[in-house]
């Protein structure tokens, strides 16, 4: 029953303070964030760690055709659980002001739609049926719309729709795949969407690979992966940073989740099958991603672009196969959700201030706003993969997979660390160093608010830096099993 409270507490709040006056909604939205976030606290406390779907609830839904409502949560979807009741109530205060900015829907569209969001997510990662995962998949594109259309820049209604077109064209792809996962069941004389009684069947190879294609597909838009990324520069440019944070760090988690839950987890022949193909795009989006960063002069694209060449990694990870590589695509997972959230927010701070987020219009901040300039810094180098930083555990991993996997992988994935630092370096230094502008006036640092807000990232970021077992204990028993169902030791090799 809790994870049912966890999912309709901020459904709740979302109603709540969509009726309530504008004055209170801020503070009626942060309190239904703070409340989702001590369940999920709770939940986490009642996980166990010897791994395993936990905290089940199951009831039928649609009988006739085999649907229930049913809940659960195992390493991966706890740990995805517990990112996103940790950055919504940060994205709030974050977004405190930036919501009633001109041009803006208001505070109380801005709170209730981010609940929504976080309540669509959290049903996300807890779904233990397919049916009713494809159906919250879908609705949180809802809330996102309107996020990304109600606040932010010039020509966010246009990224918006461009957004929900490919989102939707992944969906219905998908949807395909659900069906005919449905149809096999029904075949085998036992109709239902469940994902245990799913993975339970004797899938005939072809069959396991069109419905690979079908889901990964929808992941890899989601994700995004190369080719299917063009979406999410033109979201995060024009997007709020808080939004961006919700869409990035929590919603395209979603791809990655799926393609361990459901190309994994149901479709292993087939992943195995696709492998090759899958490497390579994730190199692909590795380098390319890291390249285009590196040319851009919107500090918001330039860090949505390298989330391309972070999710690149993620991918890979998972589909190398070995114990390595998926521990460090999980971790990795949750680290880029904490790195990430901290440049996002660093830099709507900073455009906030400058007026701008134009790269070559910025200079010399860091002689005025020194801790702005710091947090901007360490979020630059936990993007890059500075040792002490926790990206860095979950980064080193996924390579040594990848070396594992084929030397020329390895190699490949080894040059993205190099760009990254190229690009966090060189990002830091034309709008932190030099000069300042001739008639800019000289940019104020954060206040207290805003420090206490980005503290807790930065935390997170050194802490698992440096002691990373408290994740690992959550994914380790995770990724055996997951390995297992495919065929795969503890070594790597076959079972």
């Amino acid at each position: 029953m809790i994870l049912t409270i966890l999912i309709l507490l901020p459904l709740l709040g979302a109603v709540v303070t969509a009726l309530v006056p504008g004055a209170l909604a801020r503070l009626v939205g942060l309190g239904f964030s703070a409340a989702t976030l001590v369940v999920g606290v709770v939940v986490a406390t009642r996980y166990s760690l010897g791994g395993g779907m936990q905290l089940t609830e199951t009831r039928t839904w649609i009988e006739s055709l085999g649907v229930h409502y049913a809940l659960g949560v195992d390493g991966l979807g706890l740990l995805m659980v517990l990112l996103t009741v940790v950055l919504v109530p940060i994205v709030l205060l974050a977004g405190w002001n930036e919501s009633e900015a001109e041009g803006n829907n208001g505070a109380r569209s801005f709170f209730a739609w981010t609940l929504a969001l976080e309540a669509m997510s959290l049903a996300v990662f807890t779904a233990t049926d397919v049916l009713l995962f494809y159906v919250v998949f879908e609705a949180t594109l809802i809330p996102a719309y309107f996020l990304i259309g109600g606040f932010g820049r010039a020509g966010r209604g246009r990224a918006a729709t461009k957004f929900l077109i490919y989102q939707l064209a992944g969906g219905l792809i998908m949807l395909a795949s659900v069906i005919g996962l449905y149809v096999v069941s029904a075949d085998a004389g036992n109709p239902s969407f469940l994902i245990s009684d799913l993975a339970a069947l004797d899938i005939d190879e072809t069959t396991q690979r069109w419905l690979f294609v079908g889901f990964f597909i929808a992941f890899a838009i989601k994700a995004p992966m190369f080719p299917v990324h063009t979406w999410l520069a033109d979201t995060t440019e024009k997007a709020t940073t808080g939004t961006s944070v919700l869409l990035v760090c929590i919603l395209d988690k979603i791809g990655t989740f799926g393609m361990l839950r459901f190309c994994l987890g149901l479709l292993p022949d087939a992943s195995q099958w696709a492998t090759p193909v899958v490497v390579v795009l994730a190199l692909i989006s590795i380098i390319y991603g890291a390249l285009v960063a590196i040319g851009q002069d919107d500090v918001l694209r330039l860090i949505g672009l390298t989330s391309l060449s972070h999710f690149g990694f993620i991918v890979l990870g998972i589909f190398v196969f070995s114990p390595t590589g998926g521990t460090g695509a999980i971790l990795y997972m949750v680290n880029h959700g904490i790195a990430t959230a901290l440049m996002f927010l660093v830099a709507g701070f900073l455009i906030h201030r400058t007026g701008t987020a134009s790269i070559r219009e910025m200079a010399g901040v860091e002689k005025s706003a020194p801790v702005l300039a710091g947090f901007f810094l360490v979020g630059g180098l936990a993007a890059a993969g500075l040792p002490g930083l926790s990206p860095f555990v979950s980064e080193m991993l996924v390579i040594v997979a990848a070396f594992d996997h084929h030397w020329l992988v390895g190699s490949v994935a080894v040059l993205a660390i190099v760009l990254a630092a190229f690009y966090a370096l060189w990002m830091y230094q034309r709008t932190m160093t030099g000069p300042d502008r001739p008639g800019v006036a000289p940019v104020v640092d954060l206040d207290r608010r805003e420090v206490g807000i980005l503290a807790p990232l930065l935390l997170a970021l050194v802490l698992f830096g440096f002691y990373p077992m408290p994740l690992l204990d959550v994914i380790n028993p995770f990724v055996h099993d997951s390995l297992a169902a495919v065929g795969i030791g503890q070594e790597g090799g076959p079972q």
